[in-house]
């Protein structure tokens, strides 16, 4: 498990953001680019279709898309078609907000 990763979910949980955070990768592009510094906020509101969050799914952490959502769970995926699977509510951390 990624350490620095968790760690930016307990901030999210304690209702801090996280400012200027940077990952790699071209899976959310070009909604965000890689490297690209994204502020995360914590979830404040319901979570809806659409929205980029910080995520969790089984060990693994994600900077991805709400691609669907039910009473207790969202679907998560990147910006390209491809889904990463479904999530608890609970373990979406934060709103992803490119700067």
């Amino acid at each position: 498990m990624n350490i620095v990763k968790e760690m930016m979910a307990k901030r999210l949980l304690a209702g801090e953001t996280i400012k200027g955070y940077k990952e790699g990768g071209d899976s959310m592009v070009p909604l965000i680019y890689s490297r690209q510094a994204v502020d995360i906020v914590p979830i404040d509101r319901e979570i809806a279709k659409g929205d980029i969050v910080f995520c969790r799914i089984g060990q693994r952490f994600y900077t991805h898309l709400v691609t669907a959502t039910t009473d207790r769970s969202v679907q998560i995926s990147n910006n390209h078609g491809h889904v990463n699977g479904w999530t608890p509510k609970k373990r979406v951390y934060g709103f992803v907000i490119p700067v």
